[in-house]
């Protein structure tokens, strides 16, 4: 077995050894690299004059902290040039990206203009809203119970035993296919192209003698080129269409059409405009569910809509034409949305239409409708 006091003072001689040979810790130090070399073989005496070149070493007059110190108080920087202190750059407010704090007009967050990434990868994460989401209960003033078309075969038999009051709620939304950026084409700048799904239903909810039917749901798929502008204000997108709408029902009730559309986007500060016409796809007269149905529906619509500074609230107006001078038709509709205590994912909602086309079976049926409901956020 080792003598203790021997094991001891190896072990001294190691650390000593180890620190003179840092260069972080005594680095220029020559004292101690003439005791190492002074006694090689004797401890105490090597000890000895560790201990005296220690004592003979300045002492530094600045106080010691009882802060933990900092590894560097600058951050080494390549050029040579210091950067900030490490304390002003945790003090500092971390910065944002531009996107992050840049506010997002209507259109740019309806077509995503500003090519902001997706959350994900899946299909869900890719969901956009398209027309606006809602459930309202509505009252017409004329209920239509014996809807026809100039189509043989297109009249129901005996009138529909129907409520005036009802539910109608609308579910749509739309995804992006892909994406062509750079482009220089009559101002034109990217390209986006999107499918996108809207369906509307009316329910006769009240109606409990009938079981309460689904006296009507129209179906809304349409693939679309959207060609932004990279403008912040004025004319900011082109967008083409091909859109097919029906109702899924059997004669005399099935109503169909097929049009392909045009529509341009303009924005000015918390005011959009949407402008579109359409061309309706010819079809077979003989498998035509409602051959006048541009009478009614007409060729050409626009919405505009207002927020307020606050964002919370939204009005739009919606009209409709078929641009004839002697038989002039169309519908209006205004949406008014604000926010309640119902929670952040849906608002207030009222709705006021009047004209022809509320949905599609009743394309010829003029009506008012007023109803209140809840309209749903943007997800």
């Amino acid at each position: 077995m080792k003598n203790p006091p021997e094991s001891l003072y190896r072990l001294a001689l190691a650390v000593v050894v180890g620190v003179v040979a840092s260069p972080l810790a005594l680095a220029g130090d020559e004292a101690f690299a003439r005791c190492a070399q002074q006694f090689p073989a004797d401890p105490q005496a090597r000890l000895k004059c560790f201990d005296a070149a220690l004592e003979s070493r300045p002492v530094d007059p600045r106080p010691v902290s009882a802060e933990p110190a900092a590894a560097s108080v600058f951050a080494p920087a390549a050029s040579g040039v210091p950067s900030a202190p490490a304390q002003a750059q945790t003090d500092a407010e971390p910065p944002q990206p531009v996107a992050a704090r840049a506010e997002r007009s209507y259109l740019t967050r309806l077509w995503n203009l500003d090519n902001r990434p997706h959350r994900g990868l899946t299909t869900l994460d890719r969901l956009q809203p398209h027309r606006q989401s809602y459930l309202i209960v509505r009252e017409t003033s004329n209920v239509n119970r014996s809807p026809a078309t100039p189509s043989p075969g297109h009249a129901v038999a005996a009138p529909y035993s129907l409520d005036a009051m009802e539910a109608k709620f609308q579910l749509s939304f739309k995804s992006d296919i892909g994406t062509v950026e750079g482009l220089d084409l009559w101002g034109l700048k990217t390209l986006r192209v999107w499918g996108a799904y809207t369906q509307q239903s009316h329910w006769q909810v009240f109606n409990t003698r009938n079981s309460s039917p689904f006296r009507e749901t129209n179906y809304q798929p349409e693939l679309i080129a959207s060609f932004g502008t990279g403008n912040e204000s004025g004319w900011k997108l082109l967008n083409l269409g091909l859109e097919h709408q029906s109702n899924g029902r059997s004669l005399p009730d099935s109503r169909s059409w097929n049009r392909v559309y045009v529509q341009g986007g303009w924005e000015w500060g918390n005011t959009s405009l949407l402008a579109r016409g359409w061309w309706r796809v010819p079809e077979n007269i003989l498998k035509d569910d409602n051959p006048d149905i541009v009478h009614y529906i007409g060729r050409a619509e626009m919405t505009v809509r207002w927020e307020p500074d606050s964002k919370e609230q939204a009005v739009s107006l919606l009209l409709r034409n078929n641009l004839e001078l002697g038989h002039n038709r169309g519908l209006m509709q205004l949406d008014w949305s604000a926010p309640v205590e119902i929670g952040h994912a849906a608002r207030l909602h009222a709705q006021l239409t009047t004209g022809y086309g509320e949905s599609l079976i009743d394309y010829n049926h003029r009506q008012t409708t007023f109803g209140v409901g809840v309209s749903f956020r943007e997800w």
